[in-house]
């Protein structure tokens, strides 16, 4: 047996630890072992807007990861990473960090529509790449950069869709597709936030860069922008694919001479007959974001951060656990609490709508695969480039079909690199 296969079987062990009693806190753990003395891997960051930030905010919780430079093109930015990570170097140009040997991985978290230079010559470089979610505003870029990350020999590239590396989502995957919704009937999704995505400066070259989500040339819109985790998790847990989607988009709130909706809907069909119903809007905050499968035996809702529940009919069969679990009110309705520490959120007194203290975010569990992936790999992580792909095509067609108000099919191509 091959020291890789042994390195890959300790890892898989541990991932499956961390998904049952994950779910502890990020300080805690300090006794993470790694395989030798082996050094911090070394990260360049590239972006350093809100994500870039909440990026390297979270990197220095993660085990095994070090800031070691950041790359931003507007000066501001780069004094204000010179205050939060002082002893990361700064640049302008991202490729003197491509260039920098002891920079071992690059993650890219620029606007989405500038992520395919940095992405693919990231890895012809011979880095290990991060790319944030969605991988590209166009198809054509999203392949060339899954073209590079499949041709890459030796090297990790790993997509933003976090939910994937996320414990409880993955625990509640897992729960679903074991049939305890019995047969799916529909779907639905929603994401709501009282903002406006305009932001301004004194800078009229800085104003067009910093709305580029607003820019109806370069922009996937609130589908792509705000909403596909949530989409990226409809169509993993039903394990099929949408074939089409129906859009529409309309401008309800924010009156300030933009083009891209502020208030969307869409209507995805799978290729089962089953359609998911998703809206998202800038103009309220009422709700704010979950997504719910409906089944011939049980509702399964989805909140924030991989928080879950299911609702069973009145005729659906006795599972056995469900008698011993968790059970929250919701209205008229019970659900089951789908947690792994519910019990201990008992124990604590806390309240299940509340963020569990003992939980990190998404975030943090998809950059610590990305970490390990680094001592144990290279291995094809959760989000891998077929992954990404498959993400932003459902996407951009999505939202083509939002500003046309129309029925878009998606084509299959459009899924693979073929």
């Amino acid at each position: 047996m091959s020291k890789h296969t042994v390195s890959r079987r300790a890892f898989l062990m541990g991932s499956a630890a961390l998904s049952g009693a994950g779910l502890v806190r990020a300080a805690n753990i300090k006794t993470r072992l790694w395989p030798g003395n082996r050094n911090d891997v070394q990260c360049g960051i590239i972006g350093y807007g809100p994500q870039g930030r909440d990026i390297t905010a979270t990197l220095a919780r993660v085990p095994g990861a070090q800031v070691a430079a950041i790359c931003d093109t507007y000066g501001p930015m780069l004094r204000r990473a010179q205050r939060d990570a002082p002893e990361a170097t700064r640049h302008e140009d991202y490729r003197e960090i491509l260039n920098n040997p002891d920079i071992q991985a690059i993650i890219v978290a620029t606007p989405t529509h500038l992520h395919r230079d940095i992405a693919v010559n990231a890895l012809q470089a011979g880095k290990n790449v991060y790319c944030e979610a969605p991988m590209a505003s166009s198809i054509e870029d999203a392949k060339a950069i899954a073209r590079a990350a499949r041709d890459a020999t030796g090297q990790i590239f790993q997509v933003g869709q976090t939910y994937r590396s996320n414990p409880q989502h993955r625990s509640v995957f897992q729960f679903m597709r074991s049939g305890a919704i019995g047969k799916p009937a529909m779907a639905r999704g929603q994401w709501h936030a009282k903002e406006s995505w305009r932001r301004a400066s004194p800078s009229a070259d800085r104003v067009r860069e910093l709305n580029w989500r607003l820019d109806p040339a370069i922009t996937t819109g609130l589908i792509g922008e705000a909403a596909l985790l949530q989409m990226d998790v409809a169509y993993w847990v039903l394990g099929e694919l949408p074939a089409s989607v129906h859009g529409f988009g309309q401008i309800m709130a924010w009156e300030d001479g933009r083009e891209v909706p502020d208030t969307i809907q869409a209507i995805f069909e799978f290729p089962s007959g089953l359609h998911m119903m998703f809206d998202a809007t800038l103009a309220s905050s009422f709700d704010e974001a979950y997504e719910a499968y409906y089944g011939s035996d049980s509702t399964i809702l989805f909140r924030d951060r991989g928080k879950a529940w299911m609702f069973k009919e009145v005729d659906a069969p006795m599972l056995g656990w469900e008698v011993y679990a968790r059970t929250d009110r919701f209205y008229k309705e019970t659900g089951i609490a789908l947690l792994a520490n519910a019990t201990q959120l008992d124990a604590q007194n806390v309240d299940p709508t509340e963020d569990d203290p003992n939980v990190e975010t998404p975030l943090w569990y998809a950059l610590q695969e990305f970490m390990d992936n680094h001592a144990f790999g290279p291995y094809p992580p959760a989000a891998n480039w077929e992954r990404g792909l498959e993400a932003t095509a459902v996407a951009i067609t999505a939202n083509q079909a939002i500003m046309e108000r129309a029925q878009r099919d998606i084509d299959p191509a459009s899924y693979t690199l073929g």
